[in-house]
């Protein structure tokens, strides 16, 4: 099935006021054909004739009648199997062309009779003027008449329908239907101003009326005025046709203009409004229409209700074919036979082959572009070549075949040259262009390299490569095509599964230009979507003037660029001869024998010569045995030819291919030429048509796996950064210069690979731990696709758990009998110097002593200090270790003994020295988690696991030790508080002796023969600590304080008029009355000097006023380091700690020793005393306060109360012979005296004092 290809002519031409039909779907009521209506009476018949124009130019005919001849009745009804109206054909498509009876007609009433578009074509007979149809369709109402301007001049008459959809009224005696009457006008308006009036009323001597006789119709003759009033009776529609002559002298453009007479009917008994339905122009003439195929078609007009869509099947306009060329009449492909000689035939044939009926639409001055372009400026050569390939035959789907590429489109409208020479250039996959004076066709379509570029004939910049966004990659195309079995369009859909799992649905809807085909639109599909997931790239790159003018638009190039390929195969030609090619440059060159080997070169005349490799000796290539570089001489004989020096060749082999690339863009920059093209794969033509595989081409060397690195070598340092002492892994490794990076895996002991790609041969692991790293080093091609074995290797790390170095050098410099200097090398570890610590413990044994039996005397240091001051134990052992900033102790003691390094040149009281290990039982005081261990006799942190917990006692080994340690630590509190019965400085020393030790590594735990015993020591225990902390009061610890109390939730407040404490104080509480917790609170706020809050664990509510008492306020406990204290009362606490649960800490020693320093006082500075410390004893008992009291005695400690009274000196500065005096009444806070004279009289005289005792009260 064909249509037609041509272009048909628009209403621009005067001669012929025909719109051209449209195919399948044009020409509708008042469309583009003449249509003449015959009407009889009120209730007459219509038909309809038609005069169609159907192409410019000479037509085939219709394909159902081929065989037959042309203006016979056989002929004509043969054709009326290729006319259709309203999608139905007029003779049914099963009838027979030659013996089409009347059974085989769809339609009554036919006429037919066509014109091919000849030049001597004659008229149609059946046609003596031309009518031209068009529709109005608006009501006429008396206040609103209707106007329609017609501009064509050469028109001989109008003839005007109306219509009534009834005329009819109803007796109003009976309720008949009877009939009525309407007047009408109508009004000729020309374009100077002339007004013609035909109505009832027009003078008899107005215009003349033409014959009302037309194809047998009755028309209304004018000359009778009575017929502008229509009168009658119908209930059904009911059309009137008045016919009106125009003028030969008429101005135009005219105006005609249909109104009522009659006043509009406000009756409902009277139906009489009317239309205007069309008006029809007419010319009085008879045209054969010389090379405009048309036809004359004629229908009764009964059969539709409105005029019908009408649709042409035909073999379209003939066009110029090569002379070697037949048309294959089943499809209108041409085939060839013989040579092509670049002549065309002189008689036109029809085809459908896609390059001739461009080439005709060029060349042709009627519709086409022949006044622009004539034969001589086309390339016939290249319109051949296009149309071979569009009529070679391929697969069709269906299991037949078809032409490659057939064109079947009817061009109507008035569009741009340059898009419809586009349009049918697509048809084919072709693009034309101006190339050295003529009009070129370029196709894609299989192609041989035509040139060759490397980096030596472009300029600098090189080549420049960009793809398409992903995005817009289509992975689902749906074409349109003329469906001809349905006679519509239709949609054929083809989709890239796997682009569009891998990208989605990603749509295109195109249209396939003059395409009636489904698999040729399903081919089309398949080469966008393949154009689309697989050609996406274009390369951009400047050459040179003599380059420039050779590449054209539609050429296939070769590429070979050393940064995209991975290596240089290609340059300039040194020197050559016909077999050999002496290339530019060895040392950057990569000239490879092996791999079937192909040299391809530039002729001298700019043909690319490719031939295969023999041999490759330095910089020279010599071909195979019996080959030659050719190129055809002026008789077109292939001669054997030296390429010219500083040509260009490329060498290849199957390892490493150029790339190709089809030119779609020339520019000429200055002395450059800008050229653009596509990538080009030469096998997608087989897999679009039929699926065949791609071919594979290597174009790159850079996804060639590439070896692993070698040198491997792996550091281990550590560093300081931001003050903080860190640790790294240097990995080192020789560089890969085939490498475009690495991969580098490693993990530590056999855990999970991390893996990090870098480019460079080194890295840093940074923190690193202690254990085995194990490291997979792959080098990356260019893809990044990893060597296919890595470098291996193995490092054991020790990270940050090495010890620090031991402390060095330790010395002692005494300062006073409190303190002493210790001085020692600063560590050169960067771990203990930033973060860590020196730990300085002390023990009051001067022989035995352990960093494990010692305790803390002062906090840890600052790692990088080398000395340090520290309290005075007098007698006993100072033990330091480095701890880094993990907690790590260096694992050597440095110890220094201290015997009385200070003398002692005060004498100081011994208040008490307290021995919580040496009472009996040892450790009487509060112990909590802790318990006193007869196997280490010494005090040791409790157990996890009660007795409640065992089920079988006899498997208990040991009583003490049961599980676990309980490493939430555990607190002795010391049996006595120590009253110093006054606020007095005391100097404390400390008694405390440690050590670590596994519980279930005692001897007595040991069941092994001793002689297996490979150590009597067992491991030292380092996870544990103790520290002995003291709290301090200034009131009597035994004070109890009346008060009341209430709560509220878990505020407890304490009501007691000037309590006189402080926030942060303890106070031991006991709740005399009420549901409170008695135990030792911390205040937590004091709103007043009369209340003071503290928080309880539990919450209750406590109506305030409740009783309670509480006693003195302590400080929170503090480290208790050797030196002076301000106080009355002293509270000791030991706590201990384990981070372990398989290390305990035992406490040997515990307690300390409580001094008072001696003290004198004169009365110099005695409130009581004048300038110069003078005091009068007056005439009777003297009673004198010291200015500080001093320490006498005090119950609970060694001192029993006033057994330590101050010794007072007297000096009397004015005595006379025979004074004396006396002292009475000697306390801490004062004495009296007693100054008599020799009759033992008290007399007047100054006197100064001297006391010296212990102590200084306040």
């Amino acid at each position: 099935m064909f249509k037609v290809a041509g272009i048909h002519p628009g209403a621009g031409r005067k001669e012929i006021q025909l719109n051209p039909f449209k195919w399948f779907g044009g020409g509708g009521p008042g469309g583009g054909a003449t249509v003449l209506l015959v009407q009889s009476a009120i209730q007459s018949k219509q038909a309809i004739n038609l005069l169609e124009v159907v192409s410019e130019g000479e037509i085939e005919g219709f394909p159902s009648a081929a065989g037959l001849t042309k203006g016979t009745e056989a002929y004509n009804k043969a054709a009326l199997k290729d006319i259709f109206l309203s999608s139905t054909p007029i003779v049914r498509p099963s009838a027979d062309p030659s013996n089409i009876t009347e059974a085989d007609f769809n339609f009554k009433g036919i006429k037919f009779e066509p014109r091919f578009g000849t030049s001597d074509q004659t008229f149609i007979k059946a046609i003596s003027d031309i009518q031209n149809e068009e529709a109005v369709g608006v009501k006429v109402t008396n206040a609103s008449p209707v106007t329609r301007t017609i501009t064509e001049s050469n028109i001989d008459a109008i003839r005007v329908t109306i219509r009534f959809d009834a005329l009819v009224a109803i007796n109003e005696k009976d309720g008949k239907n009877i009939g009525t009457s309407v007047d009408v006008f109508i009004k000729i308006t020309e374009n100077n101003g002339t007004v013609s009036l035909f109505n009832k009323n027009t003078d008899s001597d107005g215009p003349t009326i033409l014959p009302s006789s037309l194809f047998g119709a009755l028309f209304f003759n004018l000359t009778n005025n009575s017929e502008f009033t229509i009168r009658g009776k119908s209930r059904n529609s009911y059309s009137r046709d008045f016919l009106i002559p125009i003028k030969d002298d008429a101005s135009f453009p005219i105006q005609v203009t249909v109104g009522r007479d009659s006043a509009d009917s406000t009756s409902e008994r009277i139906t009489d409004t009317f239309s205007w339905s069309s008006f029809t122009k007419i010319i009085d003439e008879q045209r054969p229409y010389p090379d405009i195929a048309h036809l004359y078609l004629r229908f009764d007009a009964e059969q539709f209700p409105t005029i019908p869509d009408r649709m042409y099947r035909i073999r379209g306009v003939k066009v110029k074919i090569p002379h070697n060329a037949t048309v294959d009449q089943t499809n209108g492909r041409l085939t060839y036979s013989g040579t092509f000689n670049g002549t065309l035939t002189t008689t036109k044939h029809w085809t459908s082959d896609p390059a001739w009926i461009l080439f005709d639409l060029l060349t042709n001055s009627r519709f086409g572009l022949g006044d622009h372009i004539t034969e001589t400026q086309l390339d016939k050569f290249a319109f051949f070549s296009a149309s071979v390939y569009c009529s070679e035959l391929v697969d069709d789907g269906d299991g037949g075949q078809e032409p490659r590429f057939s064109c079947n489109v009817v061009l109507q409208t008035r569009q741009d040259a340059f898009k419809t020479v586009m349009s049918l250039s697509s048809v084919m996959r072709g693009m034309t262009f101006w190339s050295a004076g003529s009009l070129t066709l370029t196709q894609d379509r299989p192609t041989d390299p035509s040139y060759l570029f490397n980096l030596s004939n472009v300029t600098a910049e090189g080549f420049v490569y960009s793809g398409t966004s992903l995005k817009t990659r289509s992975t689902v195309v749906s074409v349109s095509y003329f469906d001809m079995a349905n006679q519509e369009l239709n949609f054929e859909t083809v989709e890239d599964t796997t682009a569009k799992t891998k990208y989605g649905i990603i749509h295109k809807k195109i249209t396939g230009f003059a395409c009636t085909s489904r698999n040729q639109a399903r081919r089309l599909g398949r080469f966008i979507l393949f154009e689309e997931q697989n050609a996406t790239e274009t390369i951009n790159f400047a050459t040179g003037l003599a380059e420039g003018v050779v590449v054209r638009p539609g050429q296939v190039i070769e590429v070979s660029d050393p940064v995209k390929a991975g290596v240089r195969r290609g340059g300039r030609i040194s020197s050559a001869t016909t077999n050999t090619v002496t290339v530019d440059n060895t040392s950057e060159t990569d000239l490879d024998a092996t791999n079937s080997p192909t040299l391809s070169v530039i002729m001298p005349d700019g043909t690319v010569s490719t031939k295969n490799v023999d041999s490759i000796s330095g910089a020279v290539i010599t071909l195979a045995s019996g080959e030659n570089f050719q190129m055809k001489d002026a008789s077109g004989n292939l001669v054997n030819t030296a390429p010219n020096s500083n040509s260009v060749w490329i060498l290849e082999n199957t390892t490493l291919q150029t790339t190709q690339w089809r030119v779609v863009g020339i520019t000429e920059d200055k002395d450059n030429y800008a050229v653009t093209a596509t990538s080009y794969i030469e096998g997608k033509y087989a897999f679009i048509e039929d699926g065949s595989p791609l071919p594979v081409r290597n174009i790159t060397v850079l996804n060639e796996l590439v070896d692993p690195p070698g040198g491997v070598t792996v550091t281990e340092e550590f560093f300081v950064e931001n003050d903080k002492a860190r640790t790294r892994l240097n990995l080192d490794f020789n560089h890969n210069t085939q490498a475009s990076g690495y991969e580098i895996q490693y993990r530590v002991d056999d855990g999970n690979f991390t893996t990090i790609r870098t480019q460079n041969s080194d890295l840093e692991l940074l923190d690193s731990l202690q254990g085995r790293y194990e490291f997979r080093i792959f080098s990356l091609n260019s893809i990044f696709e990893p060597s296919a074995e890595p470098a291996v290797f193995t490092f054991d790390a020790l990270g940050k758990t090495a010890l620090p170095g031991d402390v060095k050098n330790l010395r002692i410099e005494p300062i006073s009998d409190q303190f002493v200097r210790l001085r020692f090398d600063k560590s050169v570890d960067p771990d203990v110097i930033h973060g860590g610590n020196v730990v300085v413990r002390s023990s009051n044994l001067t022989s035995g002593a352990t960093f494990t039996n010692a305790v803390d005397v002062i906090p840890a240091l600052p790692g990088a200090i080398n000395e340090t001051i520290v309290p005075n134990i007098v007698n006993g052992t100072y033990i330091l270790k480095f701890r880094d900033d993990g907690g790590r102790l260096s694992p050597g003691d440095a110890s220094i003994t201290m015997l009385q390094t200070v003398p002692n040149t005060l004498p100081k009281l011994t208040v008490l020295e307290d021995r919580e290990d040496q009472d009996s039982p040892p450790f009487q005081g509060t112990k909590v988690d802790c318990f006193f261990s007869d196997d280490v006799n010494g005090l040791v942190l409790g157990s996890l696991v009660t007795l409640d917990d065992e089920s079988d006692f006899d498997a208990i080994a040991d009583f003490d030790f049961i599980g676990a340690v309980d490493i939430t630590g555990g607190s002795y509190e010391f049996a006595n508080t120590l009253d110093l019965g006054g606020k007095q400085p005391l100097r404390l020393r400390r008694h405390f002796v440690t050590q670590g030790f596994y519980p279930n590594d005692l001897i007595d735990r040991r069941t092994a023969n001793v002689d297996t015993w490979t150590d009597f020591d067992a491991a030292t225990a380092f996870n544990v600590g103790a520290s002995l902390l003291v709290a301090t009061t200034n009131l009597d610890p035994d004070l109890s304080v009346s008060a009341t109390y209430g709560q509220s939730g878990t505020t407890i407040t304490i009501t007691k008029t000037s309590h006189g404490y402080s926030v942060g104080d303890f106070v031991v509480i006991d709740f005399t009355a009420g549901s409170a917790t008695d135990g030792n609170y911390k205040i937590a706020s004091v709103p007043s000097s009369s209340t003071f809050t503290v928080t309880s664990t539990t919450s209750a509510t406590i109506s305030s006023g409740t009783s309670c008492t509480y006693g003195a306020n302590f400080t929170q406990f503090n480290p208790f380091v050797n030196g002076s204290y301000v106080a009355r009362g002293f509270k000791f606490r030991c706590e201990m700690d384990s981070d372990d649960p398989a290390q305990s800490i035992e406490i040997d020693q515990l307690g300390y020793t409580a001094e008072i320093e001696s003290r004198t006082e004169t009365s110099l500075g005695n409130a009581g005393a004048s300038t110069g410390g003078f005091i009068a004893s007056g005439t009777s008992t003297k009673s004198v306060t010291f200015t500080n009291s001093f320490f006498v005695g005090q119950s609970g400690t060694s001192i029993a109360a006033n057994s330590v009274l101050p010794s007072i000196g007297i000096t009397i500065e004015n005595a006379q012979q025979g004074d004396f005096f006396a002292l009475s009444n000697i306390s801490s806070t004062g004495f009296d005296i007693d100054v008599k004279n020799s009759s033992g009289n008290n007399v007047d005289r100054n006197f100064k004092y001297a006391a010296t005792g212990f102590g200084r009260g306040s």
